[in-house]
Order: C-alpha cells, then sequence, then structure tokens
C-alpha cells in the first residue's frame, strides 16, 4: 500500500469516526432524550416545561445545529492534517 492510499484511507476512517460521532449525539438528543427517557426527565423543568418535552419540541433541532458547526470545525481541521485543505 503506498503513502498516498495509505493517507487517503486515513482521512476517511477519520471522517466516518467524525460523522458516526455525531450521529450517535444527535440520536441520543432527539430520540433518547426526546423520546425513550422522556418519563425519566419529566420531574426536570426548562422554561416551563419537562426536559424531555423541550428535547423532542426545540432540544434536538439545536444541537443538531450546534452538530453542523461542529463537524465543519473538525473536517477542517481534519482537511488540514492530512493536507487536503481548501484555499
Amino acid at each position: 500500500m503506498s503513502e498516498n492510499s495509505a493517507s487517503a484511507s486515513d482521512y476517511w476512517k477519520a471522517n466516518l469516526r467524525l460523522v458516526r460521532n455525531c450521529l450517535i449525539i444527535w440520536f441520543l438528543a432527539s430520540f433518547g432524550f426526546g423520546i425513550l427517557l422522556r418519563p425519566l426527565l419529566s420531574g426536570i423543568r426548562i422554561g416551563g416545561t419537562d426536559v424531555g418535552f423541550w428535547f423532542a419540541q426545540q432540544g434536538s433541532i439545536l444541537i443538531f445545529l450546534a452538530l453542523i458547526f461542529y463537524y465543519a470545525w473538525r473536517m477542517n481541521r481534519i482537511d488540514r492534517r492530512f493536507g487536503v485543505e481548501e484555499n
């Protein structure tokens, strides 16, 4: 395996690892906290409503938006590390 091929493989592994981690966080925030754990979170109040309802209605969207910015920031760092950044 050439160095370029190994570098490309490592780049895509880093990219897929980042995507996987972002999707896990989003799944936990939307499905986990909003649906599965909602009965456990019903006693905790944020802004006049329980945390489970908040995650189902607003929290998962806000976390998704934060993950978009985090993904872009991390991918720029990964691109620089592997020498494939855009100018």
